[in-house]
């Protein structure tokens, strides 16, 4: 059977129009990425390319957003335009996630600094560290990503660290990095790494507050486990 290309839909059934008639929210998933990809191919249209990639993640956007350029462009249809457009709203969506209110943003406890960088990082397969840097009334100033590394780790310079926390006028930080496996044991590394840079906070009146190992699934705090 011959497939209708979108343009040939009632006007309600195509993904454009459907969105200006009844609004985004009425749209699946494949319906928006499918107004990302703009045109399909002869042999299918945008909507099934996008079910295709769709379910070739189980409809999981979070698997989604950890595709690289190379992984969609495997999918036949999809060149290095759409490629690209797919990521980049992605991306957008995760930065409006973790968007900020500015400076009237109080961090209460781990929870409060793990929303901020669980879009950030969960989904990642490489690890990134990661710090928050808060005033004297854990009021949130900025939060910055101080090293990207492999599969298994990454590097904290100390110096860089103290030296933000320094120029933003920061009393109080919180550590930050992810570990892609999924577990949230801390590392002797890491152990290590969160006492040497506890001890030269105190040097610069600069409090380390916590220590977060973000995962897709959860976090793993130093403070609520006592380690700080």
């Amino acid at each position: 059977m011959e497939k209708l290309p979108v343009k040939s839909w009632a006007e309600e059934d195509r993904p454009r129009e459907k969105l200006m008639l009844k609004g985004r929210h009425t749209l699946s998933d494949a319906e928006l990425i499918a107004i990302l990809f703009g045109s399909g191919s002869q042999h299918e249209s945008a909507i099934e390319l996008a079910r295709r990639i769709l379910n070739s993640c189980d409809n999981n956007l979070q698997s989604l957003g950890r595709m690289s350029p190379g992984d969609l462009i495997r999918f036949k249809g999809v060149g290095p335009a759409k490629a690209v457009t797919l990521i980049a709203a992605l991306e957008l969506g995760r930065r409006k996630t973790a968007a900020l209110p500015g400076s009237t943003l109080k961090i209460s406890g781990s929870e409060d600094a793990a929303k901020l960088l669980t879009e950030e990082l969960g989904d990642l397969v490489h690890e990134e560290f990661w710090v928050i840097f808060l005033n004297r009334a854990n009021h949130y100033i900025s939060r910055q990503q101080i090293s990207k590394g492999g599969l298994t780790g990454t590097v904290a310079d100390p110096r860089i660290i103290f030296q933000l926390a320094l120029q933003q006028k920061a009393t109080g930080l919180i550590l930050a990095h992810n570990h892609p496996s999924g577990n949230l044991k801390p590392s002797d590394a890491d152990i290590r790494l969160t006492k040497n840079l506890v001890e030269a906070g105190k040097v610069l009146e600069i409090l380390v507050l916590d220590h977060l190992i973000v995962t897709q699934n959860g976090y793993y705090s130093f403070a609520d486990e006592g380690k700080i």
